[in-house]
């Protein structure tokens, strides 16, 4: 019997306006949301140097954070989910 997946990860989530400027139009599944947003974050050189787990957001980003300009990957999970529904 194959292994059952995690539907909730799976199923399309509308995404908000400012989260969409960075990972595109939605609606997309909350994995492929987070993969996008570490293309982002790497091709835009945003991973703090010192801490690897730090993430320091640029205009695109804050507006997706909060206004804030620091967040670590954990923080980074929640914040983003307010922008989906």
């Amino acid at each position: 019997m194959p292994a059952k997946t995690n539907s909730a990860f799976m199923k399309p989530m509308n995404v908000s306006p400012e989260l969409s400027a960075v990972v595109g139009k939605g609606p997309m599944p909350r994995s492929e949301v987070v993969k996008k947003l570490w293309v982002y974050i790497k091709s835009h050189g945003l991973q703090d140097q010192a801490n690897k787990r730090n993430i320091n957001a640029d205009a695109a980003l804050k507006k997706v954070f909060g206004g804030k300009d620091l967040v670590n990957m954990f923080e980074m999970t929640k914040l983003v989910s307010r922008h989906l529904s």
